[in-house]
């Protein structure tokens, strides 16, 4: 050490190291590699928690080369199940979440206990962001006013009000259901619906009384007015990122990248960052961006996608999603469908199983994907296949069924062989039927690959969630009309089709 700081030593030797640095390009301080294990974080389809995800992800950028942002995935349940299954590998979450719905019944007393119980399962929680963001009940703060509502329980000497709470607090263990019981309300126009929807439903009036996140922008957008909780029914949500305890060693400079976050975002600025998102329009990655920079004076690298790049991302991404399930039932709804007219044993079961299916809703099926697929496109790919099954069978069977009685006579009098009499005769007259069940699949493959969004299958139904949650008609529009177009387009594909595959004979009876 001594040698190093010598006069000798700075006045002869240091410069012509430096030279030698600046030749050779050798970093005069030491740098840190970046990590290449593919990092995939969530978060849910509100914004508050597409903010925290992004901030998450340009934090790890910076220690990472390979991170990915699975934004809008739905919700607790759908990331819940998608952490534990390794689909993604951090998302935020809150402790009130964590200890009423996922942990339910496991009775935690504290965030210490909790802690225990994640580990158990392989997974971490970090420590609290710095805010709270617990669920409120509030209403218009003019007719909370006139009916002299100001908390919870006022509620109760006013049955005639009309409730909408979000569809996942309905159901969870700490909403809809709990707080009914807590505070003995007697209202029964209860109905469940979108979180960002209720907002716009109690602006025009449809409804009285909603349920909010307490960092909400729109509470003041709206002048709404947060319900006293005086029975203390709401834990505390305190704002925490759960990770894959693996996360630690096998990336563990963007883990640390990103729990600089502990602590560092106070409740007044979550509250502004979600206004400038939901009121002022300003994308998120840009909001992260300005938030980093505000708190840690680092300045990140963000993308905002022109209009033709988003339009062309999510047409790839909505075909992929439409051609492989539409042509993997087709090769196997047709065999089916033939099946079942060769022998009608099987009939009843093989239309009996592919109309049941088709009773099952859209993202009902999309979440029973997950524990087996994970999430993304195939869960999604999967679930449309099973949609798509219905019309292409029926209308092969129906086809098939409706040949006159003496045309098939006459072509087993001739002695033509059963596959012979399928394949020349049978099928091309069936031909027209056919190919309305795949046309009839084709258009309700593509209007149901929108929910495909909701589990990181990307597609149209990106920006449509994303208008709907930022209240924004033009990205609900830049996803709902190149939809439309797509199945108008899929339909004249296949009228088209129908030139070459329906004998000439039966289009010219269809004609006149």
């Amino acid at each position: 050490m001594k040698l190093l700081f010598s006069k000798n030593f700075v006045n002869k030797k240091l410069p012509g190291l430096l030279i030698l640095f600046i030749i050779f390009n050798i970093p005069l301080f030491p740098q840190h590699k970046k990590e290449d294990y593919p990092l995939k974080i969530g978060s849910k389809k509100f914004t508050e928690s597409v903010i925290l995800g992004e901030i998450a992800a340009q934090l790890a950028r910076l220690r990472s080369s390979n991170v990915k942002h699975l934004r809008e995935l739905g919700g607790t349940r759908i990331l819940w199940n998608a952490l534990i299954k390794g689909d993604i590998d951090i998302y935020p979450e809150y402790t009130g979440t964590i200890r009423e719905e996922i942990l339910a019944g496991d009775n935690i007393p504290n965030d210490e206990s909790m802690k225990n119980v994640l580990g158990k399962m392989n997974i971490s929680m970090s420590k609290s962001l710095g805010f709270n963001d617990t669920y409120a009940v509030g209403m218009k703060k003019s007719l909370a006013d006139r009916l002299n509502i100001k908390k919870i329980s006022d509620l109760k000497g006013h049955p005639e009000l009309r409730f909408g709470f979000s569809n996942e607090f309905m159901d969870r263990k700490d909403g809809w259901p709990g707080l009914k019981g807590r505070y003995n309300l007697p209202q029964n126009n209860v109905k469940g619906l979108d979180h960002d929807l209720a907002y716009r439903g109690l602006a025009n009036g449809s409804i009285d009384v909603i349920d909010f996140y307490s960092t909400d922008a729109d509470i003041k957008y709206y002048n709404l007015k947060v319900l006293k909780d005086d029975l203390h029914y709401f834990p505390e949500y305190k704002a925490v990122f759960v990770y894959r305890s693996e996360l630690e060693s096998k990336s563990p400079g963007a883990l640390k990248s990103i729990l600089r976050l502990e602590g560092n975002i106070p409740e007044s600025t979550m509250i502004k960052m979600n206004a400038e998102v939901k009121i002022n329009k300003v994308p998120e990655t840009i909001v992260a961006s300005n938030s980093i920079k505000e708190k840690f004076s680092i300045k990140t690298n963000y993308e905002v996608d022109t209009f033709l790049e988003r339009i062309w991302l999510y047409t790839r991404e909505h075909l992929f999603l439409v051609l492989i399930s539409l042509f993997s039932a087709i090769i196997t709804s047709i065999p089916l469908g033939i099946l079942a007219y060769k022998n009608q044993k099987f009939a009843n079961v093989i239309l009996g199983i592919t109309g049941i299916i088709q009773t099952i809703p859209s993202l009902a099926l999309l979440v029973f994907m997950i524990p087996l697929l994970g999430i993304g496109s195939w869960p999604a790919i999967v679930a449309l296949f099973l949609y798509s099954l219905l019309p292409i069978v029926r209308n092969t069977y129906s086809g098939l069924m409706d040949i006159p009685l003496s045309i098939k006579e006459s072509a087993e009098a001739l002695g033509i062989s059963s596959f012979a009499r399928l394949r020349l005769i049978e099928l091309p007259l069936a031909s027209r039927s056919i190919l309305a069940g795949i046309k009839t699949s084709a258009v309700i493959n593509v209007g149901t690959a929108t929910l495909g969004a909701l589990i990181g299958a990307g597609g149209y139904g990106q920006p449509i969630l994303t208008g709907i949650r930022l209240d924004d008609v033009s990205l609900i529009l830049e996803g709902a009309i190149p939809a439309a177009l797509l199945a108008l387009l899929v339909q004249g594909f296949f009228d088209l089709l129908e030139m070459f595959l329906v004998p000439k004979g039966l289009r010219i009876k269809s004609s006149n």
